[in-house]
């Protein structure tokens, strides 16, 4: 498995968005994002630095691999 960069929340929005997802609203320091067919809403927060495990986990919800997310940047 590729190793995670580091990314803010802001530019992890951006490449999910490159999948289909789409910003809805952001409250407080978290942006929420949803895609249409899917039941998940992701929640990615709107840090300088995502941290490593979070980044993970909204990668698995969004049913993607990192290779995919990674191709991406």
């Amino acid at each position: 498995m590729p190793k995670l960069p580091v990314l803010s929340g802001s530019e992890t929005c951006k490449i999910l968005q490159k999948f289909g997802w789409r910003i809805i609203r952001q409250k407080g320091s978290h942006i929420i994002l949803v895609k249409k067919g899917e039941i998940v809403t992701l929640s990615v927060p709107n840090h300088k630095e995502v941290a490593k495990g979070t980044l993970a986990s909204l990668i698995k919800s969004a049913n993607l691999t990192v290779s995919e997310f990674i191709g991406n940047l």
